[in-house]
């Protein structure tokens, strides 16, 4: 499994838990943690059906380490501001590129991907949020874009989910405003699923996980995929895809059935040959 000082990764069965946890720099993010989570993204055991993103502390993530923004950078980390300066914009765009696998590797993975989110999710911690399937939230949440007021823009994938969360003109306000999402306002407008006390999060979060792994695994991810697909999808695309999905199901159940036969068989013969 990956290894990085920002992120503790724990296995239990069906679930796989990525924990963010320098909570003394308020888990902060640099491009090695990005890399870390690409790399666990799409190294995931077939057999992990949830996996969940939590935080370690009071706050979820207080976004992008600063000192990357510095003209020295970070130790051990990409110099993004001398390769913008130096290399130009082809270059400075792959190294973003880079950075964004961190975040839509988790929509294209198999399992479904939860974020337990506490106190601030700022810039990076907000979109790192926007990268699950679903967000169960604290009551103390406080969810920001902030890179416009620093002369930026959600650069790692924050702004499709967004915009189709919201709707054009509220994600805009969000971002250009760079103002808190409170819990309320986030489960009213969709961007999360529910709110909760802040010492229930994790008692909450292990109920739905639980309740998800009630669903037979093809299912689940077959409606993941599904769903996902619908926002770009035409209607005409849309019902091919369910059909396609719904017969890859049905064309499955059968043919499990089908194999359990040999094995009734066998004992009802045993059975015959006692009497």
């Amino acid at each position: 499994m990956t290894d990085h000082p920002g992120l503790r990764v724990e296995r239990d069965g069906p679930r796989l838990t990525v924990t963010l946890c320098n909570p003394d720099k308020r888990n902060a993010q640099t491009p090695s943690m990005w890399a870390a989570l690409a790399e666990i993204a799409r190294g995931l055991d077939p057999e992990v059906r949830v996996v969940v993103l939590n935080a370690d502390g009071q706050d979820f993530s207080a976004g992008l380490d600063r000192g990357m923004l510095s003209p020295d950078g970070l130790p051990g980390e990409p110099k993004v501001l001398a390769v913008a300066a130096n290399r130009g914009h082809g270059e400075t765009e792959q190294l973003i590129a880079g950075f964004q696998q961190g975040f839509t590797a988790w929509g294209e993975c198999h399992a479904l991907v939860i974020a337990a989110v506490q106190g601030n999710a700022i810039g990076a911690g907000f979109q790192l949020a926007l990268a699950a399937d679903l967000r169960l939230v604290a009551e103390d949440v406080r969810l920001a874009m902030r890179e416009p007021s620093l002369g930026l823009v959600p650069d790692l994938g924050g702004t499709l989910p967004l915009v189709r969360t919201l709707g054009y003109s509220r994600a805009l306000e969000v971002c250009v405003t760079s103002r808190f999402v409170g819990a309320g306002e986030a489960v009213g407008s969709g961007l999360a699923t529910l709110a909760v006390p802040t010492e229930k999060l994790a008692a909450v979060t292990d109920e739905v996980v639980g309740a998800i792994l009630e669903i037979p695994d093809a299912a689940l991810r077959e409606t993941k995929q599904l769903l996902r697909a619908a926002v770009g999808n035409g209607a005409e695309q849309q019902l091919l895809a369910e059909r396609q999905a719904q017969a890859r199901l049905l064309v499955g159940a059968v043919g499990r059935s089908m194999e359990q036969r040999p094995h009734d068989h066998d004992h009802d013969d045993a059975d015959h040959d006692h009497h």
